[in-house]
């Protein structure tokens, strides 16, 4: 296991497994089962019958399978057939059959991705949620945490307040069950969190009352807890500690149990490691991409853990600001100095060891070869977006963000062609958000409205063309996106937040 820490003498102890990661997922429930239907590619996306729900007890379903094993794989599926039901291939919205006014187009998808209270039916992978929420689309039949936020924003812009404070009250709600917001809400998503947006998710919606504005802060002092527990935390050359990616399993993802097998095989590598790597990853939110590969181009030298992150610590930063002002707003001075000092070493931390200045640029720090790793990427705006930036900082990475980063139909991700979907040529909508939200906050307005006129425009040429908004695109040649282990997905929970709030803060149309 390639655990980040200091180069100590003696080995770190095992980190201890959380209580959410030991959950039982379909791979720990059907065990030779769950690996044939996945390894024969019974359905084309993996996620397929992770998702699907038995119609009775494991116990019977394994007696079955064990004393009749279907030969082929007309029969195998024909047995997941008569003893799951199956989900289809994802509900995504229709394309619009009249191309009304994108924005028009938007408000009427936000009913079509809302999903009711959920209480999930016995042996489901769904977790319950006690409020109304909405779901990206496609594929991804779930909340997911941080797409969340950024569909939040365009949400709060089209007036549907309910909804933002609904999902605010479903995450404090995963947070009190599970100890964190896990990647999505699916018990094999369980081990593994995404960016803490949490935070800025509150910012979007103002506590009822004390009652609400104390549980929320409970939410967010054990979400900290999480993200800065030893497994997840790096020892810095002068002593100082950030944090990176983890998850607290180290076998094959359920929903992509094929692909992370093969991509073991094809590593020589041991595959624990690997598979905690493509996992860390995957909380990331940037499943997959050049910043995770040890060699920049390919999947099989995949080395998330040994990788400290920029987006992930300017988060943290952020995080770690908000608790410090509530606890100062509940008059708890202790709490308050204590969060605030955190704030401070970190910012101190990341500006030391996270910041090239001959490049201009923010990046993650390579705890294997001491030393920033090469390669500009849109995760160079997240300390603007956090507010953690020094001035003059944020200049620079205005600059290299012009130069380097901004392609003719929007936000560039990397400057890495890999093939992998978080890599160039893609523009993703969350990443468009952050740069113009940071820019914006350092009085580049005139930069972060480019970059907004330019991603609307790429999406609206889109959603002319095919009546569709998009998981991704590609900003150098404005059609959809591609990489990945999945086709593009439309709907777009993301897509649709970060286009209406950038039509609202920036007068695009």
């Amino acid at each position: 296991m390639a655990l980040l820490l200091c180069a100590c003498a003696t080995a770190p102890a095992p980190p201890a497994i959380p209580p959410a990661a030991r959950v039982a997922t379909p791979a720990d429930n059907y065990g030779d089962l769950f690996a044939a239907v996945q390894e024969r590619r019974i359905f084309p996306d993996g996620k397929t019958f992770v998702d699907a729900t038995p119609k009775r007890s494991v116990a019977d379903i394994l007696r079955d399978w064990r004393a009749a094993r279907p030969r082929d794989d007309a029969g195998l599926r024909a047995f997941v057939l008569a003893n799951f039901d199956v989900p289809g291939d994802g509900a995504a919205p229709p394309p619009a059959a009249e191309r009304v006014p994108m924005a028009e187009h938007i408000r009427a998808l936000w009913p079509v991705l809302t999903r009711p209270p959920l209480d999930p039916p016995a042996g489901s992978t769904a977790l319950a949620l006690p409020r109304p929420y909405v779901v990206p689309g496609g594929r991804f039949r779930e909340m997911y945490y941080w797409d969340s936020y950024f569909t939040m924003l365009g949400l709060r812009a089209d007036g549907r307040q309910d909804l933002v404070d609904d999902m605010v009250a479903n995450f404090v709600s995963l947070v009190e069950r599970y100890g964190h917001v896990p990647n999505g809400t699916r018990t094999y998503y369980l081990s593994r969190s995404q960016p803490p947006f949490l935070y800025a998710m509150m910012a979007l919606s103002p506590p009822r009352d004390a009652a609400e504005r104390a549980r929320r802060l409970a939410a967010l002092r054990r979400e900290h807890a999480f993200f800065t527990a030893p497994e997840r935390t790096a020892a810095m050359p002068d002593g100082s500690r950030l944090q990176h990616y983890w998850d607290g399993r180290d076998t094959p993802r359920d929903e992509s149990w094929r692909e992370d097998v093969e991509t073991t095989r094809a590593s020589g590598r041991e595959p624990k490691a690997v598979h905690r790597h493509l996992r860390a990853a995957a909380e990331s939110g940037w499943d997959f991409s050049s910043r995770w590969l040890a060699d920049g181009r390919t999947l099989a030298t995949i080395d998330t853990t040994n990788i400290v992150p920029v987006d992930l610590n300017s988060l943290l930063y952020g995080l770690e600001r908000a608790i410090a002002a509530a606890c100062a707003d509940a008059r708890d001075a202790g709490c308050a100095r204590d969060f605030g000092a955190r704030a401070t070493a970190r910012a101190a931390a990341v500006e030391r060891w996270l910041w090239s200045a001959g490049e201009g640029r923010y990046g993650d720090w390579d705890a294997a070869e001491r030393r920033l790793r090469p390669g500009v990427t849109a995760a160079t705006l997240y300390p603007l977006f956090a507010g953690l930036a020094a001035p003059d900082r944020a200049a620079a990475v205005a600059t290299t963000t012009e130069r380097a980063l901004l392609a003719p139909n929007g936000l560039r991700t990397t400057l890495a062609a890999t093939g992998q979907q978080w890599d160039r040529p893609n523009g993703w909508a969350p990443l468009q958000w952050i740069a113009a939200d940071g820019l914006s906050r350092y009085g580049r307005d005139d930069l972060a409205a480019r970059i907004a006129q330019r991603f609307v425009a790429t999406a609206e040429r889109e959603y002319r063309a095919s009546g569709k908004l998009l998981e991704k695109y590609d900003v150098e040649e404005s059609r959809a996106g591609g990489g990945g282990e999945y086709p593009t997905q439309d709907g777009f929970g993301w897509t649709n937040g970060v286009v209406r709030a950038m039509q609202e803060r920036y007068g695009v149309r």
